[in-house]
C-alpha cells in the first residue's frame, strides 16, 4: 500500500477507468448511440472530467444527482454534456430547478406526466420520454434488481399505455413525448439485451416506429466492458434499432464505467476466536461501506484469499480445505451489528492484527450508498493517476457523521 495512505479507504484507478472508456468509446463511435454516465452507481466528481472526455453525458436519479452533473461533469475543455433524468416520481418543487438543469426527462407514468403538465409547458425546450416496462424478466436470483418483477413500480406497461392514449390522446402519445426509455437489466450480457429489446418491439413496436419518437433509451445494466462481453452484437443492434426506427439510441451504463476499477483498502483490528472459524475484525463494514454485500448479497473478490463458498462448491468440506494448507477466517466488522459480515474467506498463510487486506471491484454502488451507522467513519476517497501517483481527494470525520443527523 503506498505510504501516507490510512484505512480504510477507497481507491480509484484512473488507468482502469480509461480501459473501460475506451471500450465505451468504440461502442460509440461504431454504433452512433450515446453513452451516459449512471450517476447512482459512481458519483465520484473528482473523475468526472476524464469521463466527460468520452462519454456524452449522465444519466440522473433526481435533483441532487443532475445538480452534481450540471456543476462538475464537464470535459477538460469546460463544454457541456447531456443530462438526463429519470425518477419514479417528481417533487414538483424539485422538477423546475432539474428543467433548468437537464436536457431529457422521463416519465414513469401517464399519471405523473400529467400533474405536471404546467411545469412541462414552461419548460417546452427539454425532450420528454416515458418509461416503459416490457414485462420480460431476465434476471436470476436477484429479484430486488428486477424492474420487470410482477408488482413493479417501474415503467408502464403495454396495457395501461394504450388504454391512456385511448381515453385521453385520442389514441395518440401525448404530445410532449419524443422519447421512449427502458431499463430492465442488471450485470448482465448481450442476449439478454437481445431478448429484452425483442419484447420491446413486440409490445411498443409500433409507438416507437411513429414519426412522434425520436430518440430511446436503452437504460444500464449492460456488462459492456466485462470481458465476453459481445461489444459487436451490441454495436450491430444499436445500428439496427437506429436504421429501421430512425431514433438515437441512448445507453446508461453506471458499472461498466467502473467496472474493475476501484478497491477499498481495510485493516485488520483484532482476531477473534468462535466456535466456528476466527473471525478478522477490520476497520471497515459491509452494513456502511459496502451495502450490496448484504443486499444483493455476494462475497467480493480479495487479494491473496478465495471465498470458501467457491472451495466447497469443489466438493470440499472444512477439514479438507484446512489439510491443503488453507487458513479459513470470517471477515467481519467492527460495528455492533452481528449480521455485518463481509465473508468467509480461506488463506495460504495466517493473518495478523495490522494486516492490510484489499477488496476488489469497489467503485461501484459503495460510495453512493456509504452510512454512517454506529458513527462509522466514511473511508477516504484516494484516485491512482495514470503516472502511478496517489492523491486522497476526500476524508471524512465527526462532522460528517454529525450534518445527518
Amino acid at each position: 500500500m503506498e505510504k501516507g495512505i490510512r484505512t480504510p479507504a477507497y481507491i480509484i484507478d484512473e488507468s482502469a477507468v480509461n480501459r473501460n472508456l475506451l471500450i465505451l468509446k468504440r461502442v460509440e463511435e461504431e454504433s452512433g448511440a450515446f453513452i451516459l454516465l449512471a450517476e447512482k452507481a459512481f458519483s465520484t466528481y473528482q473523475c468526472f472530467p476524464m469521463i466527460a472526455d468520452v462519454l456524452s453525458g449522465t444519466t440522473s436519479s433526481g435533483y441532487c444527482e443532475a445538480r452534481l452533473a450540471f456543476e462538475e461533469f464537464h470535459p477538460h475543455d469546460g463544454s457541456r454534456r447531456e443530462i438526463h433524468v429519470f425518477e419514479p416520481a417528481y417533487d414538483a418543487r424539485e422538477l423546475d430547478m432539474i428543467c433548468e438543469m437537464a436536457d431529457h426527462i422521463v416519465f414513469n407514468s401517464i399519471s405523473e406526466l400529467a400533474r405536471h403538465g404546467e411545469t412541462i409547458k414552461r419548460h417546452d425546450n427539454i425532450k420528454y420520454a416515458l418509461r416503459i416496462n416490457p414485462e420480460c424478466s431476465t434476471q436470476d436470483g436477484h429479484a430486488i434488481y428486477d424492474p420487470c418483477a410482477r408488482g413493479s413500480r417501474l415503467g408502464i406497461r403495454e396495457d395501461t399505455l394504450r388504454k391512456a392514449m385511448a381515453e385521453r390522446y385520442g389514441g395518440n402519445l401525448p404530445d410532449m413525448i419524443s422519447g421512449i426509455h427502458f431499463h430492465t437489466l442488471c450485470e448482465q450480457g448481450f442476449s439478454d439485451l437481445n431478448k429484452t429489446w425483442e419484447a420491446v418491439q413486440k409490445h411498443f413496436g409500433d409507438i416507437i416506429s411513429s414519426d412522434q419518437i425520436t430518440w430511446i433509451n436503452l437504460g444500464g445494466g449492460h456488462h459492456i466492458t466485462k470481458p465476453g462481453y459481445d461489444v459487436c452484437a451490441l454495436i450491430d443492434l444499436i445500428k439496427k434499432i437506429r436504421a429501421e426506427y430512425g431514433v438515437d439510441v441512448y445507453l446508461e451504463p453506471g458499472e461498466a464505467v467502473v467496472l474493475n476499477a476501484g478497491s477499498l483498502i481495510t485493516k485488520i483490528m483484532d482476531i477473534v476466536e468462535t466456535d466456528l472459524y476466527p473471525v478478522l475484525i477490520l476497520d471497515t463494514s459491509a452494513a456502511c461501506h459496502m451495502p450490496d454485500v448484504l443486499e444483493m448479497p455476494y462475497t467480493p473478490p480479495l487479494d491473496g484469499a478465495v471465498p470458501l463458498s467457491s472451495l466447497i462448491k469443489d466438493g470440499r468440506d472444512i477439514s479438507d480445505i484446512k489439510e491443503a494448507g488453507f487458513h479459513v477466517y470470517r471477515l467481519s466488522s467492527r460495528t455492533c451489528l452481528s449480521g455485518d459480515v463481509i465473508g468467509d474467506y480461506s488463506f495460504r498463510h495466517e493473518m495478523s492484527v495490522g494486516d492490510i487486506l484489499e477488496f476488489r471491484d469497489m467503485a461501484l454502488y459503495t460510495m453512493v450508498k456509504t452510512n454512517t451507522f454506529n458513527g462509522m467513519f466514511l473511508p477516504d476517497i484516494v484516485i491512482k493517476h495514470t503516472d502511478g501517483q496517489y492523491e486522497t481527494v476526500k476524508t471524512f470525520g465527526y462532522d460528517d457523521f454529525k450534518s445527518r443527523l
